[in-house]
């Protein structure tokens, strides 16, 4: 039986969702959907495979394109994702599809073919790789996971007690939460909240296209401080997992303890909807959002990068903690709200 790599057509996207449902090291980021809200919301091209063998699926790769004139250009599995390396159920599939990754690189001129695999690769992926050429960096980023319980109590427990003692400040001064699908009002939150932090904003149809695109399994929970929103996040769900991946608050979040009260209804909808594991996302080491997770008591597990690069060329470097960004980061501060929500679309579409 021969293998055949096919790109992702709209017919195939529900097999390919499947594959991924099925697959152990499949995440919320392998799913066929990415594509469409990469496309649709930065206008990047992409070149999402899938290996096929006798009429089934046998690995599935979501790649896209990230150039832009300011930060270069390469290839991303997946952009905007925090994992989306291949995934396969052998050898030969895991090969066909790196070496897809690799004649992509070539064909569009990309400095580098990013892999972002949640767990070390092991075993025949792992033996593919080092024959594609692909090389480990990025060792900058941790992911936070951790298992929750249905009990609330026993989850509130599990917080250590400094961070426990901010949640409950935040349940007594009569805080509470709203889960919707209000993309606009997350977008004023999450805008104020990454201005705050030296960070260009993504454009707000990027959010309704995530909510649009993944339906149930995405949400938005705001947090009330009376009837005024004070922090939001966008949350997805996947198998038995909920990922809080875009949040923010405003000042007076921090002031009431609005962020920490939002993890907190985030975890206990989430376990009482059925979510048995919590995961915090990706962060990296030497930041404030690191410090934060950790002060909730979960343990920071590396992330594993994998690159193939061009001659000549190195492994990306956008990150606050680069010295290069120290002048920009401090200047976006500074801005006018409004004159970061216009600037920085256009900017943040290079940060895949």
């Amino acid at each position: 039986m021969s293998l055949a790599v096919h790109p992702l057509t709209e017919a195939a996207a529900p097999a390919w969702d499947r594959f991924v449902a099925a697959h152990p090291d499949g995440t919320f980021f392998h799913r066929a959907g990415w594509r469409d809200v990469i496309t649709r919301a930065f206008r990047h091209p992409t070149a999402y495979a899938f290996a096929e063998r006798d009429g089934a699926i046998t690995g599935v790769l979501p790649i896209g394109q990230v150039r832009t004139a300011l930060f270069g250009n390469a290839l991303i599995s997946a952009p905007f994702c925090v994992h989306g390396g291949p995934l396969a159920t052998d050898g030969e599939s895991a090969a066909a599809l790196l070496a897809h990754a690799g004649r992509v690189r070539g064909q569009t001129g990309a400095a580098s073919a990013e892999l972002r695999f949640r767990d070390p690769p092991t075993g025949d992926l792992a033996q593919a790789l080092g024959a594609a050429g692909f090389v480990p960096g990025g060792g900058i980023y941790v992911t936070f996971r951790r298992s929750i319980l249905p009990d609330d109590d026993a989850n509130l427990k599990a917080i250590p007690r400094k961070q426990r003692a901010m949640v409950r400040k935040g349940i007594e001064r009569g805080l509470r939460s709203v889960v919707d699908r209000d993309a606009d009002r997350l977008h004023r939150i999450y805008a104020e909240s990454v201005r705050n932090l030296g960070t260009p904003v993504f454009p707000r149809r990027y959010f309704r296209l995530l909510l649009d695109v993944f339906g149930a399994d995405a949400e938005v929970l705001t947090v009330l401080d009376g009837e005024l929103p004070i922090a939001a996040v966008l949350n997805f769900h996947f198998r038995d997992e909920v990922l809080p991946y875009y949040g923010g608050g405003t000042a007076r979040a921090r002031a009431r303890a609005g962020n920490d009260f939002m993890y907190w209804e985030v975890m206990r909808r989430a376990a009482a909807r059925g979510a048995r594991l919590f995961d915090f996302g990706r962060s990296k080491e030497g930041t404030g959002a690191h410090a934060f997770k950790r002060n909730w008591g979960f343990a920071p597990t590396p992330l594993h990068y994998r690159f193939q690069l061009a001659p000549g060329a190195r492994p990306p470097e956008l990150n606050p903690l680069n010295p290069r960004y120290r002048l920009f980061i401090a200047a976006w501060k500074r801005l006018p709200l409004p004159v970061a929500n216009l600037l920085g679309p256009p900017i943040v579409r290079g940060l895949g």
